[in-house]
């Protein structure tokens, strides 16, 4: 499985874990997350960006405007 799956996977499980298991996991790559990571210079995250960037410019990866997210947030909150 590519990095990019996984993360897409891990991004899509965590939006939607419990607390306890976000702080599980949280505790598991605290310290990575507390070093100074530069992002601008991970080939494989920038590759990542620029794809995507590509992909919205071209309309063929969906995206959702700030409105549109909140009234989504809006609607779950009421369940």
């Amino acid at each position: 499985m590519s990095a990019t799956t996984i993360r897409e996977k891990l991004y899509n499980y965590i939006r939607f874990a419990e607390d306890k298991k976000i702080k599980a996991i949280y505790t598991m790559v605290e310290e990575d997350i507390n070093t100074n990571y530069q992002w601008w210079e991970d080939k494989d995250f920038m590759s990542m960006i620029s794809k995507d960037a590509n992909e919205i410019k071209k309309g063929k990866l969906k995206t959702f405007s700030l409105a549109q997210v909140k009234k989504d947030l809006d609607t779950l909150r009421k369940k």
